[in-house]
């Protein structure tokens, strides 16, 4: 913008370089919903504090709800020479109304302006994030609930490990997500305090009512110090952490997909609309949605690592470093929101292969813990239990069969203890069974934790 809207204390235009590499209306022109309800609560403030008179605070009002609505019908010219949302949404507001107009700024600098506009913008979008989640549980649960008596292996390390239920280990995608969600609205929650009043770094000499504009913009309290209020920017970090993880979950979850669905898995079929062809093998049906999810975690992980390094070296108060928050912060929360909505459709489209599930489970001799506890159940201390069990893996290993299909003879040459009822143990469902605590594959603590996820669900749409 202009210089001469700084007044007397410069003589030259800002550089045409200078003022396209410093304007920012490109990419914070989307908090002028904050901006325009951050400006009417401070109007009226200022005209209950007799500092505007109640004419000047109606034509204020009036005017930038009038901007509003042509913005809202995308009527509104962003001039990058104005800068910067603020000083568009002004300019604009003193060309509608007049004099009134220029008294809008009293008591108020764009830095607490600015500070308040993100502190508005981010805490909205943490809590539509904790929304987009809520509708990946959901996906989830029903998915749980539609595939209870599916059993699979479970792994570590990416070997067989111990038989589970797809259930089972959707609900544990569904723990990493519910504590995304918590820490997001953490983050909301400790963000809520208002920086309104704090002018550049020391307040105004106005007699203001920074308790009214706080309540006034849903804000649990005025922030108490004015340097921290302008200065700082880690409501950002925190909340760009939160979605940082839960980037790496979704990140995680994604590459089961893309694991899941190929030949060498074939656990799950991705429908059409969340997977792509080749442009030269025609058999190919490619999971491009997981895949992506999981490419994009870097975006959201480098938009934390872009907001730590702008902070680390500012010296308070403001700084114009500050104004390259904006961008990471918003591509980071889009990102998120993408990323939750098309893991949401893919898994809602996706379809489990029962009989695939169930035949994994012959192969890498996944009854070998059931083995060893049958062996601890009847006395044996466990590290020789384990040691016999690793026996019989090898032995089955050897002969090319399961444990199940090893002869009780070569079971008691490697322990006395073992008689007929070893072989009840090595059920698949009925191993699955046997871990009947909380937390585990148990049909019955399974369904439990379905119905509480639906409980908790339901809870939140009607809060």
């Amino acid at each position: 913008m202009s210089k001469k809207a700084w007044g007397g204390r410069f003589d030259e235009e800002l550089d045409a370089i200078a003022a396209r590499f410093s304007a920012s209306v490109d990419v914070d022109q989307r908090l002028w919903p904050q901006d325009i309800d951050g400006s009417i609560a401070h109007v009226r403030m200022l005209a209950d504090q007799k500092i505007l008179t109640a004419k000047d605070a109606k034509k204020i009002v009036a005017g930038l709800e009038k901007i509003r609505a042509v913005i809202e019908r995308g009527e509104f010219e962003w001039d990058a020479d104005k800068e910067d949302v603020h000083m568009n949404i002004e300019a604009a507001l003193t060309e509608a109304i007049g004099e009134a107009g220029g008294r809008l700024h009293t008591a108020r600098s764009r830095n607490d302006q600015v500070a308040s506009d993100m502190r508005l913008w981010t805490r909205q979008a943490c809590h539509s994030i904790a929304t987009d989640i809520d509708a990946l549980l959901l996906a989830l649960a029903d998915k749980a609930e539609a595939h209870v008596d599916f059993v699979m292996p479970g792994y570590t390390h990416l070997q067989r490990a111990q038989p589970t239920r797809l259930a089972h280990h959707l609900l544990a995608w569904c723990e990493m997500l519910e504590r995304d969600r918590s820490r997001v609205l953490d983050a909301a929650k400790r963000m809520n305090e208002s920086p309104l009043g704090s002018a550049a770094l020391a307040g105004t000499t106005f007699p203001i009512d920074r308790a009214a504009t706080a309540e006034a913009l849903g804000f649990d309290r005025p922030m108490q110090n004015s340097i921290d209020a302008v200065g700082d920017r880690d409501f950002l970090l925190e909340a760009v952490s939160a979605l940082a993880i839960c980037s790496v979950h979704l990140s995680r979850v994604a590459e089961e997909l893309v694991l899941w669905s190929s030949e060498e898995f074939g656990f799950v079929q991705m429908s059409d609309a969340f997977t792509t062809g080749s442009s030269i093998m025609p058999q190919k049906k490619n999971p491009d949605m997981p895949e992506l999810v999981r490419g994009k975690t870097g975006r959201v992980v480098g938009a934390l690592v872009n907001l730590l390094v702008m902070l680390k070296g500012l010296p308070l108060a403001y700084n114009r470093d500050l104004q390259e928050d904006k961008a990471p912060v918003f591509d980071a929360f889009d990102t998120v929101h993408d990323c939750l909505a098309v893991l949401t459709g893919a898994i809602a489209s996706a379809t489990f292969d029962k009989a695939r599930m169930a035949e994994a489970l012959h192969t890498g001799h996944l009854a070998a813990t059931e083995v060893a506890d049958w062996l601890a159940s009847r006395g044996v201390p466990f590290r020789e239990a384990h040691h016999i069990a690793a026996t019989l893996v090898d032995r089955a290993h050897q002969l090319g069969k399961t444990l199940a299909e090893l002869p009780l003879e070569t079971y008691r040459e490697a322990h006395a203890s073992f008689d007929a009822t070893v072989f009840d143990a090595l059920d698949m469902e009925t191993a699955i069974e046997r871990r009947d605590v909380p937390g585990g594959p148990a049909r019955n603590h399974v369904t439990k934790a379905i119905d509480e996820l639906r409980g908790r669900l339901e809870t939140r749409r009607g809060s």
